[in-house]
């Protein structure tokens, strides 16, 4: 056996210094992976050949690149090809569009652990307008009740939590919670970065939905990275162009909408009647399937037999294929993938804060509906314990003014001045699997508020639907707990012992 370490992400400064010390290197690109790994199917030499061949053959290795995604229709070869992009001064609006592409990484600048700043994004639509005086001086009015509310809610938390702040190491955290609420008034124009790293294969389909899109930033955007890319790798980004099904499906499909239903059609429930969570569709007999699932990969049998011989099986033989499929799992392992094939839809009604953290669980399928005003925003608890409620919400009513006066001009431009409390409806689609990591980790203590919430109360209405598939479910934190409470003790901790450092010469 042999393994070769074929490449790394090196940082370009480092490349850019290395170029500098020698003569000009053109294989110095991603692409000689994707051109000798996309031979592989058809040449006998080994891979570690075929990659040498490349880095000697750039020009060949790039026309090989071109032919087999261009004629061929092998779009998977680019996916070798991977990319880190520092994405600095965006909007938090333009960075709902850049964190929708879900085979993609991505690291976010805090706003619940960093004190913001006043940078904001003053979006290309209103520029040099009537609208920009406006759109400025209400932006001006949210950061300076983000700093009025955050000093208060300092005050207030190293209160409520004297005991823990008795500890110097805590007042980071304490501050964060002061940091995380008083955030809320700020505006989806405030600047924002991220660390990305993204495949060839999938940063091509982001340039084209980028290229497509309505708004300016995010044009603006795809048109920054493609020039930062486009001479490192060629011939493997090639349909990053604008098309019609990104320019004109959901267009139409507004359009149909309104003829099919009424632009003037409200929802039948008022803000205070409709449920920030409700389970809308889910697979039937969830906890029967997975059951079924786990007896089908462990006997043999076809699984309709393995489901026949299930429903004959009693409550507690039922319950006892889950525990088998249960009892060597830490806390940290993600459910057997049998559970992938029971599903749950959710509508849900969230903060922009909340959905800058649920839009990160990219495994489950998630869409969503433009900011409604008729929703409401959410007030954050800590808000209300120091009396600035009706401070908080007097803005938002301004804000709301401010954000109907642009939309009469240009709605494309209008949500950039709402703020992290305002909301929207989401539909999320997860499966069993999933909904674990999401409680898992949003469920946990450590966890935002605002984020617990709403993933408690999904994990809730999951519960009563497939008691059997959920026993085990909850946040981190409670996990040997919950795990106690089904087989009676602790889970068994196999202890390994940490390989020692080595130093890198």
């Amino acid at each position: 056996m042999e393994v070769f370490l074929a490449g790394y992400n090196v940082d370009t400064d480092v490349l850019n210094e290395l170029k500098g010390k020698g003569e000009a290197r053109e294989n110095l690109t991603p692409e000689v992976l994707s051109a000798a790994y996309a031979r592989i199917s058809r040449d006998s030499r080994p891979i570690n050949e075929l990659r040498i061949d490349s880095q000697n053959e750039v020009e060949q290795a790039r026309r090989s690149n071109s032919s087999i995604i261009f004629k061929m229709g092998h779009h998977s070869v680019a996916e070798h090809a991977v990319f880190n992009l520092d994405i600095l001064g965006v909007s938090r609006f333009a960075m709902e569009e850049l964190e929708k592409f879900r085979l993609c990484s991505y690291t976010e600048k805090s706003q619940r652990y960093i004190t913001l700043d006043k940078d904001y994004v003053i979006p290309e639509e209103i520029k040099e307008t009537s609208l920009e005086k406006t759109f400025v001086d209400m932006i001006q009015q949210q950061n300076n009740a983000y700093f009025e509310l955050l000093e208060k809610l300092k005050v207030h938390v190293f209160q409520k939590h004297a005991d823990l702040a008795k500890d110097p190491k805590k007042h980071n955290l304490i501050e964060g919670w002061a940091k995380e609420d008083a955030r809320y008034i700020t505006a989806l124009a405030t600047e924002s970065q991220v660390g990305q790293t993204i495949n060839a294969r999938n940063l091509e389909l982001l340039l084209r939905r980028f290229a497509s899109h309505p708004l300016a930033e995010i044009r603006r955007l795809g048109a920054t990275i493609y020039e930062r890319v486009a001479n490192v790798a060629p011939s493997i980004i090639i349909f990053h162009q604008t098309n019609d099904r990104d320019s004109k499906t959901y267009s139409e499909l507004r359009k149909m909408a309104e003829e099919m239903i009424g632009s003037d059609a409200q929802w039948e429930t008022g803000e205070n009647e409709e449920a920030q969570v409700q389970l809308v569709e889910f697979t039937e007999k969830g906890d029967q399937m997975i059951a079924s699932s786990l007896l089908h990969v462990a006997s043999g049998l076809p699984y309709e037999q393995c489901r026949s011989i299930l429903e004959k099986l009693s409550h507690d033989k039922q319950k006892e294929i889950f525990k088998t499929a249960w009892q060597n799992l830490q806390l940290y392992d993600s459910m057997p993938r049998e559970f992938e094939y029971a599903n749950l839809t959710f509508n849900i009604i969230l903060s922009s804060a909340c959905f800058g953290q649920l839009k990160r669980h990219r495994m489950s399928t998630i869409t969503a509906q433009p900011y409604d005003l008729k929703l409401g925003v959410t007030v954050p608890e800590a808000i209300k314990e120091i009396g600035m409620e009706d401070f908080f919400r007097t803005l938002a009513d301004e804000t709301n003014k401010v954000y109907n006066k642009i939309k009469s001009e240009n709605p494309l431009a209008a949500p950039y001045i709402l703020t992290n409390a305002h909301r929207k409806r989401v539909l999320i689609r997860v499966n069993a699997r999933e909904l674990y990591h999401i409680s898992r980790l949003r469920e946990d203590s450590h966890a935002q508020w605002d984020i617990q919430n709403i993933s408690r109360e999904m994990s809730r209405q999951a519960s009563e639907v497939m008691p059997l598939a959920f026993g085990l479910l909850g946040g981190k934190d409670q996990y040997n707990d919950i795990y106690k409470d089904i087989f009676g003790h602790l889970p068994s901790v196999t202890e390994t012992a940490l390989p020692a450092t080595r130093s890198i010469k």
